[in-house]
């Protein structure tokens, strides 16, 4: 199992609706906005790095409103 932190920046004003839309997604297991660099702060879990990858590339990244994310893979 893989677990993974990713860090992401919504355009102003974009982040509680985009919080919604991030939670739904099937691997996030928690999410939060955050005081800080970034605006949303996601947990993930699955079975590969491909699919964390996957996870960013195509749902978080494709959403409206997101501007940058950093991914961080657990490594304990």
């Amino acid at each position: 199992m893989v677990h993974a932190f990713i860090m992401v920046k919504t355009a102003a004003g974009k982040s509680e609706d985009l919080l919604a839309d991030i939670r739904d997604f099937e691997r996030a297991t928690d999410a939060h906005i955050v005081a800080g660099t970034y605006d949303i702060i996601v947990e993930v879990d699955a079975e590969e790095v491909y699919d964390i990858l996957e996870t960013v590339s195509s749902n978080i990244q494709g959403l409206e409103g997101v501007t940058e994310t950093k991914t961080y893979i657990a490594m304990d």
